[in-house]
């Protein structure tokens, strides 16, 4: 179970960072979008087991879109270099490509359902990049209220 994980945190890792190379991300920012990607992806595992795939999408890509701004902050980088490398593990290309398969095959009843849940969690993805964006406007406008009053 331990070894599994491991995996699925590596190869989420390799797949943002390779994602960055194919993008010409900064060769420095390499492996923070790989950090991002693999974050994203630990939530999205850890909360799939406890719940829908789409709600655990839509808390892991929050959690996506509030490291990239942070990394953008911290590393003076564009947010786009973080964020789209980090919802690379996130997007449901496995699930569209068998929706599509299914058409093609005449089997509508699974080819229905296949692209309805592929429409939620890419409905979750764009949803959870704009509260993450929200999020981060709503600390930057009010800066007072998350600072320490010492």
């Amino acid at each position: 179970m331990m070894l599994h994980f491991i995996e699925q945190a590596l190869t989420s890792f390799v797949a943002s960072a390779a994602f960055g190379i194919i993008f010409n991300a900064p060769r420095r920012m390499l492996l923070h979008g790989g950090f991002v990607g693999m974050i994203g992806w630990i939530i999205y595992v850890v909360l799939e087991y406890a719940a829908d795939a789409v709600p655990a999408t839509l808390a892991a890509t929050i959690a996506v879109g509030v490291i990239s701004q942070l990394f953008s902050r911290m590393f003076r980088s564009p947010v786009i270099i973080f964020s789209v490398a980090g919802i690379i593990p996130l997007v449901p290309g496995g699930l569209a490509y068998n929706a599509m398969r299914s058409f093609v095959q005449n089997d509508y009843n699974a080819a229905v359902e296949l692209a309805a849940k592929a429409l939620m969690l890419s409905g979750a993805i764009a949803v959870g990049l704009v509260l993450s964006e929200v999020l981060n406007q709503m600390i930057r406008r009010t800066p007072h209220l998350f600072r320490s009053k010492t």
